[in-house]
């Protein structure tokens, strides 16, 4: 009877794994979609994440099935707030303040938060306060290369290697006492592009440019495609922000 028992736990095991089965153990990232953001740079973050196979994705706001809240929160890995317009106290009006207290309280009790471009400002000591630091444009920075604010690529190192990413007013990053904070990447003129930071039991991961960036941006932009990204930055950057 063993010896059946056992063959059968054996061929179990090699049967395929259902769909379902394996995506519930990807990690879930909720994407903000909304009045705080922008024209398909939610459904631009989204695509550029799911090309990859690794996560579950699912917008959250007020015109979705989950708005954010605390309790909706809880269920996602990461939330990531997406690029947005140049005004900030309105984007920080548009997501009120019941879903910024959702989000800090998140964050607190070990969420991890990725803010990209307005996401980043949105995080700053004035809005969010997901970090101790005002944020600030990096155009017109000693050394930066951009001084206006339409959408152009600049050169970042990340990882030890040099790329170009798609910048639209995006901020800098100053260093930080701050426990946890780590600066990830750096624009050519040595300021910082990308941050981590540590905000109670959680993380929260900040970038200037834009790594979700697609052809269709930089095309609408006309800036050459041979100035897109070469490596996966926008891989690397969930990478750090899914990380513990």
């Amino acid at each position: 009877m063993a010896k059946y028992l056992w063959a059968g736990i054996l061929l179990t095991s090699l049967l395929p794994v259902s769909g379902a089965a394996l995506s519930s153990t990807l990690p879930r990232i909720a994407v903000y979609r909304g009045d705080a953001g922008c024209d398909d740079c939610s459904e631009t973050v989204r695509r550029s994440i799911e090309k990859s196979g690794k996560y579950q994705v699912e917008y959250v706001g007020s015109d979705e099935p989950l708005d954010v809240t605390s309790e909706n929160l809880k269920r996602f890995d990461l939330y990531i707030q997406p690029g947005g317009g140049q005004n900030i106290p309105a984007a920080l009006r548009a997501l009120g303040k019941q879903r910024s207290s959702a989000i800090r309280e998140y964050v607190d009790q070990g969420g991890h938060y990725l803010g990209l471009c307005m996401g980043a400002y949105l995080a700053d000591a004035n809005n969010l306060a997901l970090i101790d630091e005002e944020l600030d444009s990096a155009v017109n920075r000693p050394g930066f290369p951009v001084h206006s604010i339409v959408d152009d690529s600049v050169t970042v190192e990340w990882l030890g290697h040099q790329d170009q990413i798609f910048f639209q007013d995006g901020p800098y990053f100053p260093e930080s006492p701050s426990p946890g904070f780590k600066a990830l990447g750096h624009y050519k003129n040595g300021d910082i592009s990308a941050a981590a930071y540590r905000y109670g039991s959680g993380k929260v991961v900040l970038t200037g440019p834009h790594p979700e960036a697609s052809r269709a941006w930089f095309e609408q932009a006309e800036i050459p495609v041979n100035q897109m990204p070469r490596s996966d930055v926008m891989g690397n950057i969930l990478a750090e922000a899914l990380a513990r």
